[in-house]
């Protein structure tokens, strides 16, 4: 059986919350009942089936279709199936998702898989500000998963992240893994904003290029040939081709120490070869 298909017949005027589109869920529901979700779109309540065309399938398959650049909180904690977006995707991208899959075709914007706890999501095109950071006023940022971008991120990457991995196959913008407590985040551009690590507790961050200005309160600590970037490269590899052809050699780095102003104990790696 394929999956459950909803084809946006026109970008709405306002933004559109589609967390109650998920696999968990849509599962239960008939048709019927699909086509009565009701979805909240700036301060009214709209049905389902006054906004998608319907191709009814398995909902534990779910594809979005047209521009859902207006779409916000796709997959918001989703725990199984997944969910693919053929164009672009709007804010809040998986929040707190604990398990399954999201595909997004396009580029996704402002918090993409905050808080994550769990499962993956994958976005082809580049990603907002606070990617697998924490909501406004929380603590905790993203505390599992695997997160894949393949065009370029914006500020502040990991945001109080907590654990998991983010692979960003583009450039960064500043702040990359600030207030990080634990986890990796890799990024394998050359363009790397302002002050990555600041506030930074915790964790690695490993950059292929140079930051546009670096903090103060990291300790360089030489040239290293460490072994545990072999086993990351092993777990994660199949998930982003142009990490797999840069790991093929050896994982020279030169290992910054800090962020020294709050006591951290985290490390920015600079990719040499």
């Amino acid at each position: 059986m394929s999956g459950l298909v909803l084809t946006l017949r026109e970008v709405p005027r306002q933004r559109l919350d589609l967390s109650p589109l998920i696999p968990d869920r849509l599962a239960a529901l008939d048709a019927r009942d699909i086509a009565g979700v009701q979805l909240a779109c700036g301060n009214r309540q709209v049905p389902l089936g006054d906004l998608f065309d319907i191709a009814p399938g398995d909902p534990v398959d779910l594809r979005f279709e047209g521009d859902c650049g207006k779409g916000d909180r796709i997959g918001a904690g989703m725990t199984r199936g997944t969910i693919t977006v053929d164009g672009d995707a709007g804010a809040y991208l998986g929040l707190q998702m604990q398990g399954g899959a999201i595909r997004v075709r396009g580029n996704a914007g402002i918090g993409a898989a905050s808080e994550l706890c769990g499962g993956t999501v994958e976005i082809d095109g580049n990603a907002g500000d606070f990617l697998g950071g924490a909501l406004a006023g929380s603590m905790k940022g993203m505390g599992g998963g695997l997160v894949v971008v393949r065009g370029d991120a914006a500020d502040r990457i990991g945001d109080r992240m907590r654990r998991g991995t983010i692979i960003v196959e583009g450039g960064a913008g500043a702040y990359a893994a600030s207030r990080m407590i634990a986890g990796t985040v890799v990024v394998l551009g050359t363009t790397i904003g302002c002050y990555p690590g600041f506030g930074m507790k915790r964790g690695s961050l490993i950059l292929r290029g140079h930051p546009e200005r670096q903090l103060p309160t990291f300790s360089d600590c030489g040239r290293h040939d460490l072994g545990f970037l072999a086993l990351l490269w092993r777990s994660v590899c199949g998930r982003s081709r142009r990490l797999d052809d840069l790991a093929t050699g050896p994982a020279t780095v030169r290992r910054l120490a800090g962020d020294r102003a709050v006591g951290g104990k985290g490390e920015i790696l600079l990719w040499l070869h």
